[in-house]
């Protein structure tokens, strides 16, 4: 391929993608620009970019951090801690799980992956039924780990532990034992520093799963001092009356702590996801 050539697909690649990004932030400058306007002319227009600027003010998340917005904080704790939680637990017990699969031939090894892989292929809507009974039974409805349990060692999760750590040296285990390191040291002392992208890149998947779970939460949870953000923000839309402007401000504000979570981890992120998805 000549220079000409290259040049040109480069200008077409970089004028594609300038259309993806373009299309991929639109609705988030939507949702900006109408959590400024006021309620009264979104109920008229909706969500259009046909706006008078000057009818723009902060006047809706100043409603957010009065009194109005009390509720509002209590699910964004809510979140954060289920969020919280669900990460570090998924990454612990996760990461254990794949590892295994992955660095030990144990009898049944390979019936317990091929069920990992069978239940990654089930939609989770048809488990929420047994899974709501069996909070019941455990009597957990309405409380955080009602929310998180279900989750913590997730399918996707495992398999991308065991698929990343088939790329680990196992030479370094057997020089472990010879040292007299035990199992748990191996992986804890050794291993899990190595597998710090793929830490990394589960940590905002999961992240981003648990803070955006809608379905889920609204099953099992029953008090509005539970709610999570997904749900607390459906609550504001009622045949009786909308709070747009609690609405609108508060998503708006939900974004923050992904965008906090992917530019911490942004480093490892990519490499995570590659090496995690071609080692076989």
């Amino acid at each position: 391929m000549g220079k000409n050539n290259k040049k040109w697909v480069s200008i077409l690649l970089t004028a594609l993608f300038a259309v993806i990004t373009v299309i991929a932030l639109t609705p988030v400058v939507s949702l900006i620009v109408a959590s400024m306007r006021p309620s009264s002319e979104l109920m008229r227009q909706g969500l259009s970019f046909f706006f008078d600027p000057a009818t723009l003010d902060l006047g809706n998340y100043l409603a957010v951090f009065s009194e109005e917005g009390a509720s509002y904080w209590q699910w964004y704790m809510n979140s954060l801690i289920v969020s919280g939680g669900l990460i570090v637990l998924s990454l612990f017990f996760s990461s254990m799980v794949g590892y295994a699969l992955a660095m030990y031939n144990f009898k049944g090894s390979r019936v317990i992956f091929l069920l990992v892989l069978f239940v990654l292929m089930v939609p989770f809507e048809i488990l929420m039924l047994p899974l709501y009974q069996m909070m019941i039974g455990l009597s957990l409805v309405d409380t955080y780990f009602a929310v998180m349990l279900p989750l913590i060692v997730a399918p996707v999760a495992v398999f991308f532990f065991r698929q990343y750590c088939l790329g680990l040296p196992k030479e370094l285990m057997e020089s472990a034992r010879i040292d007299g390191c035990t199992e748990y040291g191996i992986f804890f002392k050794i291993m899990a520093p190595l597998m710090g992208p793929s830490f990394a890149a589960m940590a905002i998947l999961q992240g981003l799963t648990s803070w955006n779970n809608f379905l889920w939460p609204l099953l099992v949870l029953r008090s509005n001092e539970m709610f999570t953000l997904p749900v607390g923000l459906a609550t504001l839309l009622t045949p009786y009356g909308n709070n747009y402007e609690l609405l609108f401000s508060g998503s708006v504000l939900t974004i923050v702590p992904i965008v906090i979570l992917f530019l911490f981890f942004q480093r490892f992120f990519i490499s995570g996801l590659t090496v995690g998805g071609v080692k076989g």
